[in-house]
């Protein structure tokens, strides 16, 4: 039962998110809504490759720190 209830809800805010994301873009020609799924293709692979510089940032700095001890 919490698996099916956990599963109702997630959907639900996922379509609660794209929604008040969609709803906060301002109207233009360059405003494209998430549910085109190249839209979301190329937010995910922005948010994947800012995540990997932090990471790799993160880890040279910790890296840099150890050879100089």
């Amino acid at each position: 039962m919490r698996f099916a209830l956990g599963l109702i809800v997630g959907v639900l805010i996922t379509i609660a998110a794209a929604y008040l994301r969609d709803a906060a873009l301002p109207s233009g020609a360059d405003a494209r809504p998430m549910v085109n799924w190249d839209v979301v293709d190329r937010s995910v692979h922005d948010l994947s490759e800012t995540v990997r510089e932090q990471w790799a940032r993160l880890v040279g700095g910790a890296r840099r720190a150890e050879k100089d001890i």
